[in-house]
C-alpha cells in the first residue's frame, strides 16, 4: 500500500478544562492542505508542531512561540499522528487543550469517525541511516533503522505500578485499540503535591488514572495502562519530529523531556534526508 499525506474530512471540536490549569479550553482541528503538516494557531499566533517551538516539558509538552504558549498538546498530537493524519490546523482556545478522560481515546475515535481524505501527494518519512541515542541519567531513548515505526517501552515506577513492558508496531488501528484509550496517571500523594504547587487545577478521577499505596483507585482499561500511556506520550512528542518515523524507537524509563531532546536531536539531522517518495 502506497502512504499519501492525508487530512480529516470534517473539522472536529473539543471542549472541556486543562488538566494543569483547569480553565475552561477549546480545540477546533480542521482539515489542512498537502504539505502542512501539524500547527496550531492561539491568539492570532501560528505555531508549527515541531520540536524547536518546545518551551517546557516538566509535566506535559508544552509549545510555544511570540509569547503565545499552549500546554499539554501530547494527547492530541498523539491521537493525529496514531491515526495517520498527515495534516491539521489545531485552533486554540485556552492555555491548554482539554483534558477529556486523561488519554486519547476521544480524539482518535472521533477521527476514526470522521474520516480521512487522501490528498494524493507522498507522505514525508524520516528513516535514519545509523543508529541514535538520547541520554538523562537512566532514562535513555534510542531510534534504529527499521521497516515500520515500532516502540519497545520500558517503564519503571514505584509501588504499586512497578515495572511495564509494552512493544508493538505502531498503525491507525493497532493505536486505536491498544494505546488512544490508556490514561495519564500518578500517584496520590503527586496529585497533593501538584495541587500545593498550583498545578492539575482540572485533575478528577474521571480524567486521570490515581493510584493509592494499595492499588489504583479506579478500574484498569489493561493491565499495564501506565506504560501504555507511555507509549501514546512518546508518539505525541514523536509527532513534532514533523515527518513519519521509520524506525524502531525503544525508550527506557523516557519522559517528556528526553523525547523532546531526541526529536530536536533527529530534526537538526534531517537536513534534506525527508523522503518525499510514497513509501510502500
Amino acid at each position: 500500500m502506497t502512504h499519501y499525506q492525508t487530512t480529516l474530512r470534517e473539522p472536529l471540536v473539543f471542549e472541556g478544562v486543562g488538566l494543569h490549569s483547569g480553565a475552561p479550553c477549546a480545540v477546533e482541528i480542521r482539515p489542512a492542505a498537502p504539505g502542512t503538516g501539524f500547527r496550531f494557531v492561539s491568539s492570532g499566533v501560528e505555531i508549527p508542531a515541531l520540536a524547536e517551538y518546545v518551551v517546557e516539558t516538566a509535566r506535559a509538552t508544552v509549545i510555544g512561540k511570540d509569547g503565545v504558549t499552549i500546554s499539554t498538546v501530547e494527547h492530541v498530537l498523539a491521537a493525529l499522528f496514531g491515526m495517520g493524519v498527515s495534516n491539521a490546523e489545531l485552533a486554540v482556545d485556552g492555555p491548554e487543550i482539554p483534558v477529556a478522560d486523561g488519554s486519547a481515546k476521544v480524539f482518535a475515535e472521533a477521527i476514526s469517525a470522521t474520516g480521512l481524505t487522501t490528498q494524493r501527494e507522498a507522505r514525508q518519512s524520516f528513516v535514519p541511516a545509523s543508529p541514535a541515542f538520547a541520554r538523562d541519567g537512566d532514562r535513555v531513548v534510542t531510534v534504529l533503522p527499521a521497516g515500520a515505526l515500532r516502540v519497545k517501552f520500558v517503564a519503571d515506577f514505584a509501588a504499586p505500578i512497578g515495572t511495564q513492558y509494552f512493544d508493538g508496531e505502531i498503525h491507525p488501528e493497532m493505536f486505536l485499540k491498544e494505546i488512544a484509550g490508556a490514561r495519564t496517571f500518578g500517584y496520590v500523594h503527586e496529585v497533593e503535591a501538584l495541587l500545593k504547587r498550583g498545578l492539575a487545577k482540572g485533575g478528577t478521577l474521571e480524567n486521570a488514572l490515581v493510584f493509592a499505596p494499595s492499588g489504583p483507585l479506579q478500574p484498569l482499561r489493561w493491565e499495564n495502562e501506565p506504560v501504555r500511556h507511555k507509549v501514546l506520550d512518546l508518539l505525541g512528542d514523536f509527532a513534532l519530529l514533523g515527518a513519519w518515523p521509520q524506525c524502531e524507537v525503544v525508550a527506557i524509563k523516557s519522559g517528556h523531556k528526553l523525547h523532546c531532546i531526541m526529536t530536536q536531536q533527529l530534526r537538526s539531522q534531517i537536513g534534506g534526508k525527508l523522503s518525499a517518495k510514497a513509501s510502500s
